[in-house]
């Protein structure tokens, strides 16, 4: 896993923004309310987990990392490596292969060239994996759905916020000293709800799909490929097939 250097910048630019503009009209400490973040931050995540099962919460925080240090692999290598194994299965059989199965470092390509080496048909191979892929699929939704609850709610509870800063406001109208305070909740839970959901749940909802998208991909070019070998097609068919995975300008055939 490396460092994804895009998100980093994303998260600096943003917040960088917002706070030399906060600093340059008067100074961060009229930016912070510990009431106003109590208001929006704990009424979301109070009712995010209203709406998800604290299994699913605590899943998507902590495969979060994700967002920042994503397991890119490689297409172009994955596409190599299944020709490779394409080539020794054709020249012998699929047995050749059992010892370097092991030594794959991605469970999901491993899983495939289990089943191939079992002596498992194509069709079973494409239902086994896809089954697999199916639930990984409904996870990885789960997690990108959380954070776009998340950024979904946070707005609303800077209205609540709003509208408890505005009452309070309002019974106290005989007293000046405390229509500023009243006032600023009400001010600055909106504005924290604004920023929570802008720069950092509907961003991250995003990103995780971004990313799910990507490994999905590289998956299904997987099982693609190791059926491919199951079925028997030559090594060159099976690259011409699992290059239309790939857009034109990236796709490099061994063969010209």
């Amino acid at each position: 896993m490396r460092l994804d250097i895009g998100t980093i910048l994303g998260v600096c630019a943003a917040f960088g923004l917002v706070f030399l503009a906060i600093h340059i009209g008067g100074g961060l400490n009229f930016f912070y309310d510990g009431k106003a973040l109590l208001i929006v931050l704990g009424g979301t995540i109070g009712a995010t987990l209203i709406n998800f099962p604290l299994k699913d919460f605590r899943r998507t925080f902590i495969g979060l990392k994700q967002a920042f240090f994503p397991d890119l692999r490689s297409v172009n290598a994955r596409l190599h490596s299944i020709i490779d194994y394409a080539r020794k299965v054709r020249g012998a059989d699929v047995k050749a292969i059992q010892d370097e199965v092991y030594q794959e470092d991605d469970r999901f390509f491993q899983k495939c060239l289990e089943l191939l080496t079992d002596g498992q048909d194509e069709r079973q191979i494409r239902r086994t994996m896809e089954i697999e892929l199916s639930f990984l699929e409904d996870r990885h939704r789960k997690g990108a759905q959380l954070f776009q609850t998340m950024g979904t709610i946070s707005p609303a509870m800077g209205l609540i916020g709003t509208l408890i800063g505005l009452v309070q406001m309002l019974q106290h109208l005989e007293d000046p000293s405390k229509i500023g305070p009243s006032m600023a909740v009400a001010l600055l839970t909106t504005f924290y709800g604004a920023v929570f959901a802008n720069l950092i749940f509907l961003p991250l909802a995003g990103k995780l799909r971004s990313r799910s998208e990507e490994e999905f991909m590289l998956k299904d070019l997987t099982i693609e490929g190791v059926a491919g070998i199951a079925e028997g097609l030559n090594p060159r068919m099976i690259e011409q097939r699992l290059l239309s995975f790939l857009p034109p300008e990236e796709r490099q055939s061994e063969y010209e």
